[in-house]
C-alpha cells in the first residue's frame, strides 16, 4: 500500500490548495473507501472510456496522477474539495457533459461515496488497471531533449577564418575564382547600403567597407531586414485596420541602433524592456515598439476581451521566440509542441512575462519623462499636448490611463495555463519561468530582476531579456547563432541554417555547424557588435567568389550549401526602388520621421508608411511580405506586374527622365550609353550593347525612352 507520506508529497507538488489539518486521517479513510467501494465503482462506470478500452477527452483515471492531471477540458478532481471538483458536478448532472454518458445517472448512494472519497483526498491504493504507469509528464524536459544541436553550448572552434572552415567541408572542391573588381564594388555597395556606387566609388575597392558601414545608408538598408523579422507595420490590421501614427519611432530606433553599432544583446534587451533598463531614454522607450508592432483588433465584444488579450500576448511571445531565438514556441499554446521539447506549461510560464504589458501612445519629453498631459482616444496628429514632447507608441506597464491612449486592449492581473488555448479552460495560474531546454531546473530566479519600489513595471520583461542574452546559463548561445545566421543569409542569399526562423527539429540543420558556432563566438568576443561580423564575411574569399556555374559542383552540392560559388540574388522591392531613385538622381536622403503612402515620394522605401490593408502596390509586386507574423525570408517571384510597373508606371517614367538628364551632358550617343551603363551596372557596355542602344536611338526614340529600357534590364535588379 502506498504510504500517506508519499500521497502528501504528491499533493503538495500538484495542488495549489492548502492541505487540511487532518489530511492524514482523511486520506487513510479515503484509502479504505477506495479499496472497499470506489475502485469498483470507477471500474464499472468510468474506466472503459477513461483509461480502460479508450481515453475520451484525454482524461485517463487509471492512475491517480492522471486523474489529477485532468483532460482536455481541464482539471476534473480537486483533492479534499468535492464541491470544487468538476467530476462531482458531472455525476450529479449539474454540469455538462453528464457522466457517465452511456448509462443512467448514478444512484445517490454511489455519488455520496465518490464525493466523500474526493473530500478525503481521492487516494488510490493501486492503479485501476494493473501495471498501468502514469503518463510521462510532458512538462518535464530531460537531458536527452537538450541534445539537439541548437540547444547545445557553442562549440569552441580553433580556426582563423571563414574560408578555412568552409574549405574543411568542401569535399575536395575549391572556391570559384574571385569576381572582377567592378562586380565586387557593386556587390559591396548593394549589400551594405542597398544603393549602387556613385561615380566617385565605382572603382574603389581599397578600403570601402569601413566607410560603407559608417554610412547612414547602412542602417536604412539593414533595418529593413529586421523590420521583416519584427513584423513591423503602422496599423492594427483586421477589418478596421486603424492607423498607428506614432509607431514609426520603432523603425527609427532600429536604424539608429544599427548605425551606431549598438551591441546586439543591448538591441535585444531594449526591444523587450527598454523602459525597464533606461526609463528616461526616449530611444530605449521607442525600442519597445517591437512588442507592439503586431496586429490587434480594434473593435471587440465583451465576450472577446479575454481571448483577444491572450492573442496579443501570444503575438509578443511568438515573435520574440521566432525573431530572436529561431524557435516556434507559439506552437505550444494549445498543446505540447509536437516536435520540439516545449511543453505547454513552458509556453504559459513565458507568456506570463507579458501579463501587464500593453501598447500605448504617450507624450515623451527629451529627458524620457512621460508627461501627465491627456491624449485623446482619436489623436491623429503628432502634435503632443506638452511643448517639446514627442508622441510615440511604446509598450510598457503601469502608466496612468489618463496619460496614455491605450491601443493594446485591457490586461488582466494574472495569466493562466489554458487547456487547448481556451480561456474557458483555465488550469492554474502561470508564473514566470523560461524554456527548460535552455535552462536548468530551479534556475529561473537567476535571471529575475526586481524593479525599484517606485517603478511602474513588473520587471518580468527585463528578467526575460536577462535569460535570453545569458550565454553561459540561458539562451544566449542560441541568440548569437540566430543573428549571425541572419547576417550570413543577407550576404549570401541563404543562411548557414536555411530555415532562419526555425532552429528546431522541423527546420533544416546547419550545413556548416562549426562555422555557425565560430561566427557566434566571434560576435560575443567582439562585444556583440554586428559590424565586425560583416567585415569578417565581406573579407572572405567565399563572399568574393564569382557566380560562374560549375557542373561538377552543382552535381555534388545542388543547393550550394557548401558555399563554393556566389549565387546571384535579386534585390528586394525596397532596394530596387531605392536604386532606381539613386540612378535617376532623384533620391531624397532625408532620414527618420513619419512615413508616407505616396508612391511619388523620393525618400527611401523604408520610409513608406506600412498600412496592413493598403500595402504599397509596387512593393507587393516585388514580393514585400504581409507583416502579420515574423518573416525570416522573402520569396522571389518573376511575374508580369513587375515588368509592367517598370514599363508603365509614372514613377518609372520619372526615373528614366532623371537618368536621361544625368547622361545628357556626356556628349554623343556612345558616350551617353557608356555613362548609363556605368551608372546602372558599374561597368562599360559591351560592343553589342553599345550598337543596339545606338540603333534604338536612331529610330527617333528619346533618350528617356532608352533609359527606361535600361532600367528594365534584369541586371539592374540582381546582385551578381
Amino acid at each position: 500500500m502506498m504510504s500517506v507520506m508519499r500521497f502528501l508529497f504528491f499533493i503538495l507538488s500538484t495542488s495549489a490548495l492548502a492541505l487540511p489539518a487532518d489530511h492524514a486521517q482523511r486520506m487513510e479513510r479515503g484509502l479504505k473507501s477506495f479499496q472497499q467501494d470506489v475502485a469498483g465503482i470507477l471500474k464499472e462506470n468510468c474506466l472503459r472510456c477513461h483509461g480502460g478500452e479508450r481515453v475520451k477527452s484525454d482524461f485517463d483515471m487509471a492512475t491517480r496522477e492522471d486523474l489529477l492531471r485532468g483532460g482536455s477540458h481541464g482539471s476534473v478532481v480537486v483533492p479534499f474539495d468535492a464541491k470544487g471538483s468538476a467530476l462531482v458536478q458531472q455525476i450529479n448532472h449539474a454540469k455538462e457533459p453528464h457522466m457517465p454518458d452511456d448509462k443512467p445517472k448514478l444512484s445517490a448512494e454511489v455519488i455520496a461515496k465518490i464525493t466523500a472519497w474526493i473530500d478525503d483526498g481521492a487516494p488510490y491504493a493501486e492503479p485501476l488497471v494493473a501495471g498501468k504507469k502514469p503518463k510521462r509528464d510532458a512538462s518535464v524536459v530531460t537531458d536527452a531533449d537538450r541534445q539537439w544541436w541548437s540547444f547545445q553550448p557553442l562549440m569552441k572552434i580553433n580556426a582563423k577564418s571563414i574560408d578555412e572552415l568552409l574549405l574543411k567541408n568542401a569535399k575536395g572542391m575549391s572556391f570559384n575564382p574571385p569576381a572582377d573588381k567592378a562586380t565586387l564594388v557593386r556587390r559591396l555597395h548593394l549589400d551594405l547600403t542597398g544603393l549602387p556606387p556613385d561615380s566617385s566609388e565605382q572603382t574603389d575597392l581599397s578600403a570601402p567597407t569601413d566607410r560603407l558601414l559608417a554610412s547612414p545608408r547602412y542602417g536604412e538598408r539593414w533595418a529593413r531586414h529586421w523590420l521583416d523579422v519584427a513584423r513591423f507595420a503602422e496599423s492594427t490590421g483586421f477589418e478596421q485596420d486603424y492607423d498607428r501614427p506614432f509607431a514609426f519611432h520603432f523603425r527609427d530606433f532600429v536604424i539608429k541602433a544599427l548605425n551606431s553599432d549598438m551591441p546586439y544583446d543591448q538591441f535585444v534587451k531594449w526591444q523587450l524592456a527598454g523602459d525597464e533598463y533606461e526609463p528616461q531614454n526616449p530611444l530605449a522607450l521607442a525600442a519597445t515598439g517591437f512588442l507592439g508592432a503586431g496586429v490587434f483588433p480594434s473593435q471587440i465584444t465583451a465576450n472577446e476581451v479575454e481571448r483577444t488579450r491572450y492573442d496579443a500576448m501570444d503575438d509578443m511571445l511568438s515573435t520574440t521566440s521566432s525573431a530572436m531565438l529561431g524557435l516556434t514556441v507559439g506552437c505550444a499554446r494549445c498543446h505540447d509542441h509536437k516536435f520540439d521539447p516545449f511543453p505547454t506549461r513552458d509556453y504559459y510560464a513565458m507568456l506570463s512575462t507579458f501579463t501587464t504589458t500593453t501598447r500605448m501612445n504617450v507624450d515623451v519629453l527629451p529627458n524620457g519623462k512621460v508627461t501627465s498631459a491627456k491624449t485623446t482616444m482619436n489623436a491623429k496628429t503628432n502634435t503632443p499636448a506638452v511643448p517639446g514632447a514627442t508622441r510615440m507608441m511604446i509598450c510598457g506597464e503601469g502608466y496612468d490611463p489618463i496619460v496614455m491612449h491605450t491601443q493594446g486592449g485591457p490586461f488582466f492581473d494574472k495569466t493562466y495555463v489554458l487547456k487547448r488555448g481556451s480561456p474557458d479552460m483555465k488550469d492554474g495560474e502561470a508564473t514566470q519561468s523560461f524554456l527548460q531546454v535552455l535552462s536548468k531546473p530551479g534556475d529561473a530566479k537567476r535571471w529575475q530582476w526586481q524593479p525599484p519600489k517606485d517603478a511602474k513595471t513588473s520587471g518580468r520583461r527585463r528578467s526575460l531579456s536577462n535569460w535570453i542574452t545569458d550565454v553561459d546559463q540561458g539562451a544566449g548561445a542560441l541568440l548569437a547563432r540566430v543573428i549571425v545566421n541572419r547576417l550570413w543569409q543577407h550576404h549570401f542569399g541563404r543562411g548557414l541554417v536555411p530555415t532562419v526562423n526555425d532552429f528546431g527539429k522541423t527546420g533544416t540543420a546547419s550545413s556548416q555547424p562549426e562555422l555557425l558556432d565560430w561566427l557566434a563566438g566571434q560576435l560575443i568576443a567582439n562585444g556583440w557588435k554586428l559590424k565586425p561580423i560583416h567585415k569578417l564575411i565581406l573579407s572572405s574569399q567565399a563572399w568574393k567568389q564569382s557566380s560562374l556555374r560549375d557542373a561538377i559542383k552543382e552535381a555534388v552540392d545542388p543547393d550550394n550549401g557548401l558555399f563554393l560559388r556566389f549565387v546571384p540574388q535579386r534585390l528586394e522591392a525596397e532596394a530596387i526602388r531605392d536604386c532606381m531613385l539613386a540612378i535617376s538622381g532623384l533620391l531624397d536622403e532625408t532620414m527618420f520621421g513619419a512615413g508616407t503612402r505616396d508612391e511619388n515620394s523620393k525618400r527611401r522605401s523604408i520610409y513608406f508608411n506600412i498600412k496592413r490593408s493598403q500595402l504599397i502596390g509596387s512593393m507587393v509586386a516585388f514580393d514585400v511580405p504581409e507583416p502579420l507574423v515574423s518573416q525570416g525570408s522573402r520569396p522571389t517571384t518573376t511575374v508580369a506586374p513587375q515588368a509592367l510597373i517598370l514599363m508603365n508606371s509614372p514613377q518609372a517614367r520619372q526615373w528614366a527622365e532623371g537618368l536621361a538628364k544625368r547622361i545628357q551632358p556626356a556628349g554623343d550617343v556612345p558616350k551617353q550609353i557608356a555613362m548609363a551603363y556605368r551608372i546602372c551596372f558599374n561597368r562599360e557596355p559591351k560592343p553589342d550593347e553599345l550598337a543596339t542602344g545606338a540603333e534604338y536611338l536612331k529610330t527617333g526614340a528619346s533618350l528617356a525612352d532608352y533609359c527606361q529600357v535600361v532600367l528594365g534590364l534584369n541586371e539592374l535588379i540582381y546582385v551578381n
